[in-house]
């Protein structure tokens, strides 16, 4: 599962930032919600990060947990055209740019997905060569 983690907002949306604002999904709703409850939180206190997490279980029980982060802050006006969700509103210093201004493969390189699964590898690898 992955999220959208905001400090100040004691990690919400969290795991359910994609229903942030209700059902059905919607993206520019809960990116407005996000901002709104935002709007007097200054700069330096809008630290949040993508965080995914992987479990890799079969029928008898988890194999292996994993999970990867991206660290960043939100801002109110959004910035780029590629990713989706709250990518346009999570500006990652490192970068110098938010997630929606990274080409694809970029974003992909330093996202909390890719993160987690790299993490997972050495468990992957390991397994396989016991099969």
């Amino acid at each position: 599962d992955s999220g959208l983690e905001v400090d100040v907002l004691g990690g919400a949306p969290g795991v359910l930032s994609a229903r942030y604002a209700g059902t059905p999904c919607d993206d520019r709703a809960n990116s407005a919600k996000l901002i709104a409850a935002l709007r007097d939180i200054p700069d330096e206190k809008r630290t949040a990060r993508f965080r995914c997490a992987i479990a890799l279980a079969d029928s008898d029980a988890i194999i292996a947990a994993t999970d990867g982060a991206i660290e960043g802050r939100i801002i109110d006006d959004p910035r780029g055209h590629n990713g989706f969700g709250y990518d346009p509103h999570f500006f990652v210093p490192d970068m110098g740019m938010t997630a929606a201004q990274m080409p694809p493969e970029q974003k992909n390189a330093v996202s909390h997905r890719g993160r987690a699964l790299a993490a997972l590898i050495p468990t992957l690898s390991r397994l396989l060569q016991h099969t």
